[in-house]
Parts: C-alpha cells; structure tokens; sequence
C-alpha cells in the first residue's frame, strides 16, 4: 500500500509575526502508525523541501511518543527536509492521501489549486481522503464529482470553535474551521476539546485535534485494508 502525506508549506501565524506550520505530532503518530503497519509513505507540500515546523508543537507539553520517536530518527528527517513538490504528485500512484494539521493549512492548502485538484481527483478515483485537526480546512474548496462542496451532507469534524478559542487564536486565522464546515453543508461534530475524535463517511475521513491524529491514520488503514 502507498499513501500520500501532504504538509503546509506556510509559516506565518497571520500578522502576529509568529510562525506556524504543521503540528508535528500530527505528522508523526500517523506516519509512524502506517509505516508500521508496512505502508510505503511520500512526504509533499506545495513549495516542497523542508515544510515549516510549528514551533509551539515542539514545546515540552506537545511531546508524545510518536513525536520523541521522530526527533530520534535521522532518516525521517532527512525524507522530511526534502518533501516533493505537490505539482509533480500523480494520485495514480498511491491508493491513499492523510493531511496533517497545524494552522498552516488554514492559509496555504485551503486555496492550492494543486491540492484542490489532487483531493479531488483521489476521491473520484474512490480513494480514501484523510484529514486531521486543521488540515480539514484542505477541502473548504473541494468539489464532489457532482459539483457540490465535497463536505456537503457528510459526516466531519475538524478543529473546533472552543479549542481555537483555547489557543487564542480566533481572531487571527483566516476562518474558523468548525464555521466553515457547517457554512458548506457538513454535519459538523465535535468531541470534547482535545480528546480523540474522528468521523469516517465513506472515503471520507476527518479527526478532530492533534489527540485524534493516530486513531485518524488507523481508521484509513482499516478503510485501505477493506478495499483490498
């Protein structure tokens, strides 16, 4: 099996001068989850090359075993510096795609014309489309092969309203993610802030916050798995 792992290419935090990126977290618990479980995996981002850490996702607080896994791992690290460009990914070589979160997404992914088209291509190749925390926010612009928002009348979670609030950092993102989700049709729910929660429909998978990344990654090996 082959999936895709897509990260943000994009730093600033809005105009607080802060910088985001990906949570590393939610790249290493899925990527460790798979690649255990004998997943080939291919790193991209939309400028390729090392995608920007969030460095609040390195503080002590933010650490896991997944994440002290990937600090100790020379090689992953090297793979993560040199991310390949998303223009030259062809879905027609991997069965799956997972997007982790941080902020990042919500600036650069949301409108990439080149993710747009690579989820929506995945999906109506009937190829499972994972999100998690922020990384949702990949699919405000995504279109079902019938033209509709594809989160429309499904099953989504995201980041939500009460944990943005939670980091402060309402008024800075571009939109609430929880907001737009509901805007374009999607059966929003949400979990209690922070806790694991992930909803599946169909192809279509979304975790809620960095706590739902490694039961993210395991639902779509289970949804890989199945259509074997």
């Amino acid at each position: 099996m082959k999936v895709l792992i897509v990260l943000t290419s994009h730093s600033d935090l809005g105009y607080t001068g802060e910088k985001t990126g990906f949570w590393v977290e939610e790249f290493a618990a899925p990527y460790y989850v798979m690649a255990d479980a004998g997943v080939e995996l291919t790193i991209a981002s939309p400028k390729g090359g090392q995608p920007p850490i969030d460095p609040k996702s390195e503080a002590d607080g933010a650490q896991t075993d997944a994440t002290k896994r990937f600090y100790a791992d020379e090689a992953l690290k090297t793979k993560l510096a040199h991310s390949v460009k998303l223009a030259e990914v062809n879905q027609a070589d991997y069965d799956a795609v997972f997007y982790p979160g941080g902020h990042g997404p919500l600036w650069d992914l949301a409108n990439d014309e080149t993710s747009i088209a690579l989820i929506e291509n995945f999906y109506k190749h009937e190829k499972p489309v994972a999100f998690v925390c922020h990384a949702p926010a990949a699919l405000v612009k995504v279109k079902a092969p019938n033209g509709e928002p594809l989160v429309k009348g499904k099953e989504v979670t995201g980041f939500s309203n009460s944990e943005e609030e939670a980091v402060q950092l309402t008024k800075v993102v571009p939109f609430l993610l929880e907001d737009e989700m509901k805007k374009l049709g999607g059966n929003y729910s949400k979990g209690a802030d922070w806790s694991s929660y992930v909803k599946k429909d169909g192809l279509l998978i979304t975790g809620q916050n960095p706590g739902s990344s490694e039961e993210a990654a395991k639902v779509l090996l289970e949804t890989l798995k199945a259509s074997k």
